[in-house]
C-alpha cells in the first residue's frame, strides 16, 4: 500500500504525520503509511467540492447514473485484495465482506436506478391561472434540489457498506452532492483501495474535478475541521452516541448551522410474548444466540435487550439460550479499544445490584477476542437504574423478567428511541397485546414481528433510523432509496421561461410530475 492522504488529487505528503493501519486479529502493523490531512488539505477539498457542485448537480440524470454504476465496476474489479485487506483490517471473515462488497455495488445500482428513473426529485407544477379572481395564481414550479457538498464518516463495523462508497456516498451523489470521506482509522488501506476505485469512474464517466476526495486521520481533528468549514452543507455519521453528539453540536455552533445525519446506537428490545414462548422456546434460544452474536455483536441493530413476562416457558427459554451461546466459539472485534470497551462495559453490568450472569461463553482462544455475555435482571431493578439501558457495543445481550403485563408495558413506554423493536408473537395473541404494540411503536423506526433484527434490508421500504437517541433525526433513513432526500432541499421557481427551467420542470418531461389543474392533482 502506498502512501496516501487523499486518491482525489495529488498531495505532497512530504513532512506530513502518517500512521499505519493495525492488523485486528494480530494487533501487528499491516503495509503502507497514512497521512494526516492538514488544514490546507481540507481547505483544498472542500474547495474542490463546491467548484464541482454546480456542474455536478446539473450535469444530468444519464451521466449520474453512469458514474455510480462504474464506481460498482471498479470495485467489482478490485477483486480478493479489498476482501483480504478489509478482513486484515475489521477482523471479519473473508464471507461477510464478500457479502457486505455485493450489498455495497448493490445499492450503487439501486441509486442509479433512481437516478435514471428520475421521479425521486418530486417535481409539482401549479400553472398559472391569469383569470382567477380576486387574484390570479403565477406560475409556479418546486422540486428537489441537491445541499451541496456533503461530508462522510467511515463507520467501523461496515468496512465497505457503511464507509467510503457505502449507503451515505451512494445517495448524496445520486442526490447531485459532492462528497468529502473522512476515513476511519481502523481500516485506511480498504478506504484507499475503494476512494481509488471511485476516483477510476469518475475519470472514466469525466465527472467534475472535486466530486471526491477523501482525507485519513487516527484522531479527531480532520473531522472537526471538516464539520467547521464553511463550505460544508451536510454530515453523515454512523457510530457511537457521544461522537454523533460531537459532531450534531460543532455543526450547531457554526455561523450557518447545518443538518448532522447521525446514527447513534441501540439496544433494540425484543419483547417475547408468553404464548409463543410456551409453544417453542428451544427454537427462539437458537435463533436469538445466533443473532446476538452474529458478527461479535458489531451490528447497530443488535439485539441487546430480551424482555419477557416470567413463565415457565421463560424458563426453558433462558436454559436454552445459555446451553447456545456456551457452545459459541470466541470472536475477534473490529479494533483493540472496542474489545476492551466491550470489556469494561460487560463486566460493569454484572457490578450493578441486581444484575446476574446468566452464561458466558467459552474461554477466548487467545487475548484478541472475546466471548458472548447474557445479563439477567429484573423490571424492578431495570426501571430503577439507568445503566442497564445503556448500550453495549458487542456480543452482549440483558434479559429482562416482568411480572407482568403492566410492568413489561412499562419498561417499553420508559425507553429512548430505537432502530428497531421486535414483537416475538403466536399471531393468535396479537390481538391481546395492543397498547404494548402502540408503545413499541412509539419508539421505533422498524417494527419488526417474528424475525430478529440483525440483518437490514436495501430497498425503498426500508427505515434504517429511529427516534433520539437512536439517530439525531428520525424524519430519515440512512438505508434503502429514501436515503437521498437527507441531502436536498424543496426549490420552487416562479413565473420562468420553460427555456430557463431545469429539465424535471419544463412541460412535456416524461418525469411523473404532479400537476393541479382548478385545485385537483392528477399525475402525468
Amino acid at each position: 500500500m502506498t502512501e496516501n492522504t487523499s486518491t482525489s488529487f495529488a498531495i505532497s505528503t512530504a513532512g506530513q504525520r502518517t500512521f499505519s493501519a493495525v492488523e485486528a486479529a494480530t494487533g501487528a502493523a499491516l503495509e503502507g503509511a497514512f497521512a494526516c490531512a492538514t488544514m490546507e488539505d481540507i481547505d483544498l477539498v472542500m474547495q474542490l467540492a463546491a467548484a464541482a457542485y454546480p456542474v455536478y448537480k446539473s450535469i444530468g440524470k444519464e451521466k449520474k447514473s453512469a458514474f455510480l454504476r462504474a464506481i460498482a465496476q471498479e470495485i467489482e474489479a478490485l477483486g480478493d485484495a479489498l476482501i483480504e485487506r478489509a478482513s486484515a483490517e475489521s477482523g471479519l471473515p473473508l464471507a461477510r465482506l464478500q457479502g457486505e462488497r455485493g450489498r455495497t455495488c448493490g445499492q450503487l445500482r439501486m441509486f442509479a436506478d433512481l437516478v435514471d428513473e428520475g421521479s425521486w426529485v418530486e417535481a409539482v407544477i401549479d400553472t398559472a391561472l391569469p383569470e382567477r379572481q380576486p387574484l390570479p395564481r403565477p406560475d409556479l414550479r418546486k422540486m428537489l434540489v441537491a445541499l451541496g457538498p456533503v461530508v462522510v464518516f467511515g463507520a467501523s463495523n461496515f468496512p465497505l457498506a457503511f464507509s467510503v462508497a457505502g449507503g451515505d456516498t451512494a445517495s448524496a451523489l445520486a442526490a447531485g452532492c459532492p462528497v468529502v470521506v473522512k476515513a476511519h482509522s481502523a481500516h485506511p488501506g480498504t478506504s484507499a483501495l475503494v476512494a481509488d476505485a471511485i476516483m477510476k469512474a469518475a475519470k472514466a464517466t469525466a465527472m467534475p474535478d472535486g466530486v471526491f476526495a477523501i482525507l485519513f486521520d487516527d484522531g479527531f481533528t480532520v473531522g472537526e475541521a471538516l464539520v467547521k468549514h464553511e463550505l460544508t452543507k451536510a454530515v453523515t455519521f454512523t457510530g457511537s452516541f457521544k461522537g454523533g453528539m460531537a459532531l450534531h453540536e460543532i455543526a450547531q455552533q457554526r455561523k450557518q448551522p447545518i443538518p448532522v445525519f447521525a446514527e447513534m446506537g441501540s439496544i433494540n428490545p425484543v419483547i417475547f410474548l408468553p404464548g409463543i414462548l410456551e409453544s417453542q422456546p428451544e427454537e427462539l434460544a437458537k435463533q436469538y444466540a445466533a443473532s446476538i452474536t452474529l458478527g461479535a455483536g458489531q451490528f447497530c441493530t443488535n439485539p441487546g435487550l430480551l424482555l419477557a413476562i416470567r413463565s415457565e416457558g421463560l424458563n426453558r427459554f433462558e436454559d436454552a439460550l445459555a446451553a447456545a451461546i456456551s457452545t459459541v466459539a470466541s470472536a475477534t472485534m473490529l479494533t483493540k479499544g472496542i474489545q476492551d470497551n466491550f470489556s469494561k462495559l460487560s463486566d460493569g453490568m454484572l457490578k450493578e445490584t441486581g444484575a446476574e450472569l446468566l452464561v458466558k461463553g467459552a474461554q477466548p482462544a487467545n487475548a484478541n477476542q472475546v466471548t458472548p455475555v447474557i445479563v439477567k435482571t429484573t423490571a424492578a431493578e431495570f426501571l430503577a437504574n439507568p445503566k442497564f439501558s445503556h448500550e453495549v457495543f458487542g456480543p452482549y445481550s440483558l434479559l429482562v423478567v416482568a411480572d407482568d403485563l403492566a410492568q413489561l408495558e412499562q419498561i417499553v413506554a420508559a425507553s429512548e428511541g430505537q432502530l428497531t423493536v421486535t414483537l416475538m408473537a403466536r399471531e393468535t395473541e396479537l390481538a391481546q397485546y395492543q397498547p404494548l404494540i402502540d408503545k413499541a411503536l412509539a419508539i421505533a423506526g422498524r417494527l419488526i414481528l417474528n424475525n430478529v433484527p440483525t440483518g437490514v434490508e436495501v430497498c425503498a421500504a426500508m427505515q434504517h433510523g429511529g427516534p433520539f437517541p437512536a439517530t439525531s433525526d428520525s424524519r430519515f433513513t440512512s438505508v434503502g432509496t429514501s436515503a437521498i432526500r437527507r441531502f436536498v432541499r424543496p426549490v420552487s421557481w416562479q413565473n420562468w421561461q420553460q427555456q430557463l427551467l431545469p429539465n424535471e420542470l419544463k412541460d412535456g418531461n416524461p418525469l411523473k410530475i404532479w400537476r393541479t389543474v382548478n385545485q385537483q392533482f392528477t399525475k402525468d
